[in-house]
């Protein structure tokens, strides 16, 4: 059993500094693998479409909208995915590129790992890095060999684009198929109203009201203004006829005549009578008819429009994942960093001997 005496300065800084040191300068010089690093830089942009010139309703139909953070981070999401990764390893045998480096058995990719334990590692060796401000992505793919690195930052790329293509074709195939359910209410809408419209012409055997109403206004004008002058016509006569006149009676009689049909057509614009027709109310009836089938009219004309917009964005490519810069073609190991690693490592070494110095200072004046 090690005593407190037996743990002597120089042993420490042997078990805890130079033998730390001595494997990890081991580990860095004889079995550590060379891993390269390709790096492209690609952004996604929407294809310009003339979003400007549809009205509002048809700009919400068509459901158009222009890239954002969002639309980068779910391309990262995609590019350390399961699905990509099982895609990658059936074109590029990723199993067998990262579990060849024998030697290094903390940089290698055991044989017999689980999809899981694949993913991680797929994950630790591809760096996916989105920029907040120009949402532009970075991609970093660590590989054993410089040309399999570039081989395999390619190819998400490639599968990446693929990727953004489908997914905006998807949400345009969902637009396009809501603009057809949309256009469709509309027509039965527009069909709906046009029949109450035919039925309420059937019905009260007019073509407008309004119309009928208007020309019953002006009828019912005129015979008052007829009225007025007859009555004034018959005031003349009787200032040199006798009221037994031919003239003075049929004047009379006329007066009469035209004052009866004025309140015929009063009774039928306002409705007086029971038997009569509302004119008024018929009126206000078929506008609100007429405006709910013009507003039928014009939501047709929407949906027709944004259906057109959808069906172009349904077939061209909505996104594109442009190049900003390609897969490099790395000529020096980036990992891992040895000098780096040796020199943290022996400043994590220094600090634990300070520690274990201090504690078994500590003990022993307690023993004493």
């Amino acid at each position: 059993m090690i005593q407190l005496k037996d743990l002597t300065p120089r042993r420490l800084k042997a078990v805890l500094i130079a033998l730390p040191m001595l494997l990890a300068t081991l580990y860095y010089t004889v079995f550590a693998a060379d891993r390269y690093v390709s790096e492209s830089t690609v952004a996604l942009e929407r294809a310009s479409s003339d979003a400007s010139s549809l009205p509002g309703v048809a700009l919400l139909l068509a459901g158009l909208s222009s890239p954002s953070r969002g639309d980068a981070f779910y391309l990262r999401q995609y590019m350390q995915s399961l699905a990509l990764l099982q895609v990658l390893d059936a074109k590029l045998d990723l199993r067998k590129h990262y579990g060849a480096e024998k030697l290094d058995v903390f940089s290698r990719l055991w044989a017999d790992s689980s999809q899981e334990r694949f993913l991680e590692y797929f994950r630790n060796r591809v760096d996916v890095l989105v920029d907040d401000n120009s949402a532009t992505v970075t991609v970093r793919v660590q590989g054993f060999d410089p040309k399999f690195a570039q081989a395999l930052n390619q190819a998400i790329l490639k599968e990446s684009e693929r990727f953004v293509n489908e997914m905006s074709h998807s949400l345009a195939r969902e637009r396009l198929s809501f603009a057809e359910s949309e256009l469709a209410r509309a027509a039965e809408h527009l069909e709906r109203s046009t029949t109450e419209v035919l039925a309420f012409q059937s019905k009260h055997s007019l073509l407008d009201p309004s119309i009928d109403a208007q020309a019953s206004g002006a009828l019912s004008a005129q015979m008052q203004a007829s009225i007025t002058k007859s009555e004034a016509e018959l005031r003349g006569l009787r200032s040199f006829m006798t009221e037994n006149a031919p003239q003075v009676k049929a004047l009379r009689a006329q007066i009469v005549a035209t004052q009866a049909q004025l309140e015929v057509e009063r009774a039928r614009a306002t409705g007086s009578s029971a038997q009569s027709e509302r004119l008024g109310a018929l009126t206000i009836e078929f506008k609100g008819l007429r405006m709910r089938t013009e507003f039928a009219a014009d939501a047709y004309k929407v949906a027709l429009v944004a259906i057109e917009s959808a069906r172009m964005d349904a077939t061209r490519k909505l996104t594109s994942l442009v190049l900003i810069e390609p897969a490099t073609l790395p000529e020096t190991a980036e990992y891992p960093r040895r000098l780096y690693n040796l020199a943290t490592l022996l400043v994590g070494c220094l600090l634990l001997y300070a520690v274990v110095r201090l504690v078994l200072a500590t003990i022993r004046e307690h023993q004493d």
